[in-house]
């Protein structure tokens, strides 16, 4: 199996250039920056003290307080993060600039893994999530050099298809020092596919803080804007910003000031999302190009990248996309921490451990349809007292789950002066 894989990934690695350039038709971002992705990227002459990869933008918010925890540690220029993803690139940029190296990954073919290393040159690996590279561990165990799965989560589903090539799965994880697990079930789900060594250490996403300045930035903004109702439709995927739109055209009939916030989570959808909105008939403006401190348009299109604290901060309460289409949902933590109430759809089986935990507590809705999401916009603004309460739920619930921070950072200490 790992001579099949090594055979395809290679193939993959001819035609890749091609594809981005197909894939750049639609996204620019995908053509630039293309040598990065086969290992040329600039040499560390004094290596590199932690590599951090996180696939896309989820990867990268949850991966920021390990990042800057570990810049802290080793230094500004010491941490060298990778994505896959331009948007996940662009959110590096915008939340780290020059305090960590970046690149894109390389592709997990041999000679390019070792050229990436052979420059790079990094002492710790941490891979956030669920990316399995067997390329690439196994050359970092070679080298012995240590590598965790951090935050490490793996759905049902995952299992179920790694199960498929269970051997394989075991033979790659036998090459991964530490699978930091973020739940029990998770560990279990790593131990099922034969991971040696897996440790329950929480969900970094529990630690992550609200940006003080752009939360104060968006309390500003709402006060010139007065009690007019605000709600956000976050991270949202196609077909999630037209429902939104429709709930929000009910909505006016009793709240005619009423403005939604609609972020998409993929930054080359603004242009189609601007369509929608212009042709739904509401007044609209692009948070780009719009004044904020003048009254409100009716929608305000979030086109900027890094600014989902301030957008947050400016609603009363948040639908997080990705759950209303079979997405798996994205972070639901993220609202529950500014303290507003959490709205989403039916497809959360992304992040299980965090909907049963704002459900339980109080702080969030699971809703079937327009109809729901209608009632519960209706109900939030009618009774700002229960608004107020839920969202206090939501927030107060993630204190007692705190703490992966410093339990990841510990292991990989550990990890790291590990004979």
């Amino acid at each position: 199996m790992r001579v099949l894989y090594v055979f395809l990934i290679s193939l993959a690695g001819w035609v890749l250039r091609p594809l981005l350039w197909i894939k750049g038709r639609h996204d620019p971002a995908w053509r630039g920056r293309v040598p990065e992705r086969f290992g040329h990227v600039p040499h560390a002459p004094e290596g590199t003290a932690v590599w951090v990869h996180a696939v896309s933008v989820g990867e990268v918010m949850a991966a920021l307080p390990l990042i800057r925890a570990l810049i802290a540690r080793h230094g500004a220029g010491q941490v060298w993060v990778t994505t896959t993803t331009p948007t996940g690139s662009a959110q590096v940029r915008a939340q780290l600039g020059e305090q960590v190296r970046h690149s894109f990954a390389p592709i997990d073919v041999h000679s390019v893994v070792k050229r990436f290393l052979d420059r790079v040159r990094p002492r710790q690996v941490v891979i956030m999530e669920t990316e399995l590279w067997p390329t690439l561990f196994r050359s970092l165990r070679q080298r012995g050099t240590p590598v965790t799965i951090a935050n490490a989560r793996l759905s049902p589903r995952s299992v179920k298809g790694y199960g498929r090539v269970g051997g394989f799965a075991r033979s790659v994880l036998a090459d991964v020092t530490l699978v930091a697990a973020q739940s029990n079930e998770d560990a279990a789900r790593y131990r099922q596919l034969g991971a040696a060594r897996v440790e329950t250490l929480g969900n970094l996403k529990f630690d992550t803080t609200p940006n003080a300045d752009q939360c104060r930035a968006a309390e500003a903004i709402k006060t010139r804007w007065g009690a007019r109702p605000v709600w956000i439709a976050a991270s949202t995927h196609e077909g999630e910003e037209s429902a939104a739109l429709r709930v929000h055209q009910q909505l006016l009939a009793r709240w005619p000031d009423a403005v939604l916030l609609v972020v998409p989570r993929h930054p080359p959808r603004f242009d189609s999302v601007q369509a929608q909105i212009i042709a739904s008939g509401l007044p609209w403006a692009r948070r780009s190009q719009a004044d904020l401190a003048a009254p409100p348009p009716t929608v305000l299109l979030g086109d900027s990248m890094g600014e989902m604290w301030f957008y947050l901060a400016l609603a009363d309460i948040a639908f997080v996309g990705g759950s209303r289409v079979p997405v798996g949902g994205h972070n639901v933590l993220e609202p529950a921490a500014v303290g507003i109430p959490v709205l989403f759809g039916p497809h959360m089986h992304n992040f299980e451990f965090a909907r049963d935990l704002l459900l339980g507590a109080g702080g969030a809705q699971q809703l079937a349809d327009d109809a729901a999401l209608l009632v519960a916009l209706q109900t939030a603004f009618s009774d700002a007292a229960q608004r107020r309460a839920m969202g206090a739920a939501a927030r107060d619930c993630l204190v007692p789950h705190q703490g992966a921070l410093q339990r990841t950072l510990d292991a990989l200490a550990a990890t790291q002066n590990a004979p």
